[in-house]
């Protein structure tokens, strides 16, 4: 298959309303903490633990090492940690040494072994290459590694901001971008049920202040607005909500990794949440959040809600959220990244409103505490801050760039390297009096399970064929206008027959106003011209295709995006190598993949002789493909075999090949039985003793 990639930068974010993004949330979900009844049932399966900033094994043991203990490296036993140095004014302090330094773990002095000075001056560096905009994942790996632009993150935690208290606390926000940071500052925004491949970070400031200003809180409103929250609308409301404050944690630390991911020093989120709690009182427990359990207004009140009962209850309740919290925080320090906790309540009385009525004054003011007891200590744990109670936010915002602008960078080697998974204290002294210091307060060690996992020699390279097949779902998805498929198959008198498809992307999560209308499309290499014209949109008399032959060898392809006025609104050039089917080798055309969202529509693809393929490669788990290739061989018809595999390139399941055709042969997928992830499809031909393979991936999201 060939792909054209636009040159648009992708949006920052769009919240995700679209079935598309909303399906591939549990991407996002890469830390899910366990919990109970129905929640559990409908939580992620928890991926490897992240990579780790501790141990790994040596390969031989000293001879008075009691065995089977493992002994571990000192470069996994390597510990970071930033700390903000600052006087009584809260004025950054910048010109101390290694020397000044002391670090302690667990009381324990530790031997500094690295140090460096992070100072932001709001100017690009002179020495550095000029800044770029980012368009891809190169781009972004590239730009947040710079050292003069600082990195932050707005997480909008819509499953917990009451739309009225978002609506008064989003303009403080937009005058913070607008007015506060520098140029060379990075930003980025996501939602709970944004996948980080979505996310990615800016200079254009004025796409994050397009974005803030597009939030709606949807705290203690249940109806669905995708299909992901569909599957669980009509839980009970308890199980709801631990469903949302699992999807939100889960986020985060996603995000955190990430961007622990792009560099060492130190990150900022903007949490903007009013804060998080499993307990629900009785007079809002519904037996079906959505409605349709019970009767509208028919709610179940098995105890007062200031009995002991429910207090034992919530304190039950905020107990195991702590610990929840104490792990999010760990991933975050982990990362090198702060959580500066924005409630947009400002200085509340209470945590519920007069629509939510019949909940006693005590309850109101216990669950008040709790939640944003829940935003101190995400702050307090990872060196950020709490802008709490705070109708003005704007001292809150400034002290989190104040705590950017400089800070030093200091490294260690563990001199016990733990490996006992329990936390470990860090303390961080500096010989200089009437200094204030702030550093991350510790970390979670490893296990000697996850040890023995990074210990693990690596898999083995996948095939260039494998990494150049999945490079198509690796392409950003945001940002283009539309989405292209490129497909070879015999043509006539030696040539080669192409089949150009387009299709709209989904304007419903970009942050671009223009639409396709239609795609003008120039083919041609150094010696002719072989199509120029256009590919109309799709309507009940067209279709988006056309079809035309060209000889074997370099092609180049020019695409222009047109929108309903005429205007050119995108351009592309791509080049491609069209191939050779005329060589005596058993050769495959480029598969052609349709895509069902039911059994009647797929009966209507299989009964049309000419559908229309479809050029994404994202489906959802409630679809159905048909794959569609033609099989070339001298003599005899070749035999087509197809195989399901796995990205690591397992076997899978079988495909039952069928023919339709002289040469074309074809095999469906139902995708209900698989989960989320990449996937890939072998094609096989063989005649005689020749072969010829060709690969297909695509991704699960949902």
């Amino acid at each position: 298959m060939f792909s054209t990639r636009w040159r648009v930068s992708r949006p920052v974010v769009s919240r995700p309303d679209g079935w598309v993004v909303l399906a591939v949330v549990v991407i996002a979900m890469t830390w899910l903490t366990p919990s109970v009844g129905h929640v559990q049932a409908q939580a992620p399966a928890q991926p490897p633990d992240p990579p780790p900033t501790q141990t790994v094994a040596d390969e031989e043991t000293p001879d008075d090492q009691p065995p089977g203990q493992p002994v571990f490296r000192s470069e996994i036993s390597f510990v970071r940690v930033d700390a903000i140095v600052t006087d009584d004014d809260g004025n950054p302090v910048t010109d101390l040494t290694i020397d000044d330094f002391e670090v302690f773990e667990d009381d324990v002095l530790q031997q500094v072994e690295t140090f460096k000075l992070v100072e932001h001056t709001g100017e690009f560096d002179p020495l550095l290459p000029p800044p770029s905009t980012i368009r891809n994942d190169y781009d972004l790996d590239r730009e947040a590694a710079r050292e003069d632009s600082r990195i932050f993150a707005f997480f909008l935690d819509d499953y917990h901001v009451r739309d009225t208290a978002g609506l008064r606390m989003i303009q403080p926000l937009i005058d913070f971008v607008q007015n506060d940071l520098s140029p060379t500052d990075l930003v980025g925004i996501m939602y709970p049920l944004t996948p980080t491949f979505d996310f990615t970070l800016t200079r254009d400031h004025a796409q994050i202040v397009n974005a803030l200003r597009l939030f709606k809180g949807r705290k203690y409103q249940y109806d669905p607005i995708n299909a992901y929250e569909a599957q669980y609308a009509y839980y009970p409301t308890t199980d709801v909500e631990k469903i949302r404050n699992d999807v939100s944690l889960s986020a985060l630390k996603a995000l955190t990794m990430k961007l622990g991911g792009l560099r060492e020093g130190r990150k900022s989120v903007i949490v903007f949440s009013e804060g998080y709690t499993d307990y629900v009182p009785p007079q809002l427990r519904d037996e079906s959040a959505g409605g349709g359990g019970r009767r509208s207004g028919q709610r179940y009140n098995p105890q007062a809600g200031n009995s002991r009962y429910e207090e034992s209850s919530a304190l039950f309740q905020d107990m195991g959220m702590r610990g929840n919290l104490i792990y999010t925080a760990d991933i975050a320090n982990r990362n090198n990244t702060s959580f500066y906790m924005l409630d947009p309540r400002g200085l509340a009385t209470g945590e519920f409103d007069l629509s939510q009525v019949g909940i006693d004054h005590e309850t109101d003011q216990r669950m008040l505490r709790s939640t944003q007891e829940t935003l101190y200590v995400l702050a307090d744990q990872t060196d950020g801050r709490a802008i709490v109670n705070r109708n003005n936010v704007a001292p809150g915002l400034a002290q989190m760039l104040k705590d950017q602008t400089a800070y030093y960078l200091l490294g260690y080697t563990s001199a016990a390297a733990p490996t006992d998974g329990e936390f470990h204290e860090i303390k961080v002294e500096v010989s200089r009096p009437d200094v204030k210091i702030r550093a991350r307060k510790g970390y979670y060690a490893l296990t000697e399970d996850n040890a023995a996992r990074v210990l693990a020699p690596p898999k083995p390279e996948a095939p260039k064929e494998v990494d150049r097949a999945l490079s198509v779902l690796a392409e950003p998805t945001r940002g283009r206008l539309v989405r292209t498929w490129v497909g070879a198959s015999r043509g006539d008198s030696g040539k080669t027959r192409l089949t150009f498809v387009w299709e709209p992307a989904s304007t419903s999560q970009s942050r671009l106003s223009e639409t396709a209308s239609q795609v003008r499309l120039m083919a041609m290499n150094d010696d002719a011209a072989y199509f120029r014209g256009d590919v109309p949109a799709r309507t009940s008399t067209t279709l988006p295709r056309v079809e035309f032959e060209a000889d074997p060898g370099v092609l180049e392809l020019n695409v222009a995006i047109v929108d309903e006025f005429g205007d050119v609104i995108d351009r592309a050039v791509e080049e491609l190598t069209v191939p050779d089917f005329t060589a005596p080798e058993v050769a495959l055309s480029t598969p052609a993949v349709f895509r069902a969202q039911n059994a009647l529509l797929m009966k209507q693809i299989v009964a049309d002789p000419d559908p229309l393929p479809t050029a994404g490669r994202y489906f959802l788990q409630n679809d159905q493909l048909l794959v569609r290739v033609e099989a070339y061989a001298p003599g005899d018809a070749a035999e087509v075999t197809a195989r399901l595999l796995s990205r690591e390139s397992t076997l899978i399941a079988d495909l039952e090949v069928a023919g339709s055709g002289d040469d074309v042969r074809e095999f469906s997928v139902v995708l209900s039985p698989y989960p989320r992830g990449d996937y890939l499809i072998e094609i096989t031909a063989t005649a005689d003793d020749d072969e010829a393979k060709t690969l297909v991936a695509f991704r699960i999201q949902g």
